[in-house]
């Protein structure tokens, strides 16, 4: 018999459901949008060496 792995919520780590994908539920989705939204979470950026330092106030 095949196994089928449910992969786990990265929010609260119970099974994520079909419709919330990669979530269990709209809440944990919307704690996942709340941190991008609040830069909480991050991409790392290339540095490029050539370039001058960024002011990160002037780019918002």
């Amino acid at each position: 018999m095949k196994r089928v792995l449910r992969a786990a919520c990265p929010i609260c780590r119970r099974p994520a459901e079909l419709e919330y994908r990669p979530f269990c539920s709209q809440r944990c989705a919307d704690v996942d949008l709340g941190r991008w939204l609040n830069e909480r979470y991050a991409l790392p950026e290339e540095i490029d060496s050539d370039e001058p330092p960024r002011d990160e106030d002037s780019q918002r």
